[in-house]
């Protein structure tokens, strides 16, 4: 458990605070906050736009892998860390083109998409070892998509009890493992990259 503290460097970090420490008149409750969490709440990592030139999809592939949190590269498709993730080790499997629709993937797009994901599954599993995986794809916003205009498979590692009330209550999910060491331990693992 994270204490609070009031360090200056630890600004935007989540920590956890005991109503006893609170003003007020103390509860039973604990209270995590996770300010990072505001960002995708707000909307503000979403493009204003669906173009090439704002879609995060499309700016990752020209940084980079460290900067822009990709695990792999590909022929057609690459392997990027969600920025928002369900879970730790939470992938997001993307073609370079800017295409939203599945039925928009040509026949090499859909072949390395199937492949990347097997390899994500099994590199997870090597990594993190969880005991299942959610997988899939949320077409359009109406249906899910955070970022729409740009097709992307979620690989979503899952542990028992791993989902519990602050997700559903409070729109917050503790991940305990920062984004860049997720990525490098991925990376290191994937069978093709040398790191």
């Amino acid at each position: 458990m994270v204490e609070h503290r009031d360090d200056p460097e630890e600004a935007g970090q989540a920590r956890l605070e005991f109503a006893e420490s609170m003003a007020g008149i103390p509860d039973a409750f604990q209270r995590l906050w996770t300010p990072h969490r505001m960002a995708y709440i707000k909307g503000d990592a979403k493009p204003a736009d669906s173009s090439q030139q704002q879609c995060p999809f499309c700016v990752k592939p020209r940084v980079g892998d460290e900067d822009g949190l990709i695990v792999h590269r590909g022929e057609s498709c690459f392997v990027v860390m969600n920025l928002f993730p369900y879970s730790p080790g939470h992938l997001l499997v993307c073609p370079y083109r800017h295409i939203s629709w599945y039925t928009d993937a040509d026949e090499a797009e859909v072949a390395e998409m199937a492949s990347l994901t097997r390899t994500a599954m099994q590199v997870l599993m090597k990594v993190s070892g969880p005991a299942g995986f959610n997988i899939g794809m949320n077409q359009g916003e109406v249906a899910g998509a955070g970022i729409a205009a740009h097709l992307h498979q979620h690989v979503v590692p899952r542990w028992q009890g791993d989902s519990n009330f602050m997700p559903v209550i409070g729109r917050t999910r503790a991940v305990p493992q920062l984004l860049a060491d997720a990525r490098q331990a991925l990376a290191e693992a994937w069978p093709t990259n040398r790191g």
